[in-house]
């Protein structure tokens, strides 16, 4: 499965921007899908995830309560919903996709995923 991320761009401390993640073509198979962030000189972060149908989201303490992950599975397409947008937000954000789901689990290592996407860049300036 290829995944494309797409919108980020520049935005103000304060500010919102939402990305989406979707397959490169359409898939019949069921992914549950993650975001995932890296900032210059800094290790791969998790971010969100999200269940297969929607019923189940988990989010990095740091992004807690600002983003919002969620899943339109008739459009095949996984969002991130990022608002008060701060500096330290500033990375290349990444989704990622895997095909199990352990309840126990809350997939939140890069190396759970088996699928990713190329990443989308977000600045946010002060």
């Amino acid at each position: 499965v290829q995944l494309q991320a797409s919108g980020g761009g520049l935005v103000q401390a304060g500010g919102s921007l939402r990305l989406s993640c979707a397959p490169s073509t359409r898939t019949s198979s069921y992914y549950h899908t993650g975001w995932f962030r890296q900032a210059p000189g800094k290790e791969r972060e998790f971010v969100a995830v999200v269940t297969w149908t929607g019923s189940s989201t988990y989010y990095a303490d740091s992004v807690k309560g600002r983003f919002t992950i969620s899943r339109d599975n008739a459009k095949n397409t996984v969002y991130l919903q990022m608002n008060s947008l701060t500096p330290d937000d500033t990375a290349v954000y990444y989704c990622a996709t895997r095909r199990s789901w352990d309840s126990s689990s809350r997939y939140k290592q890069a190396a759970e995923y088996e699928y990713w996407g190329q990443g989308t860049l977000v600045t946010v300036s002060s």
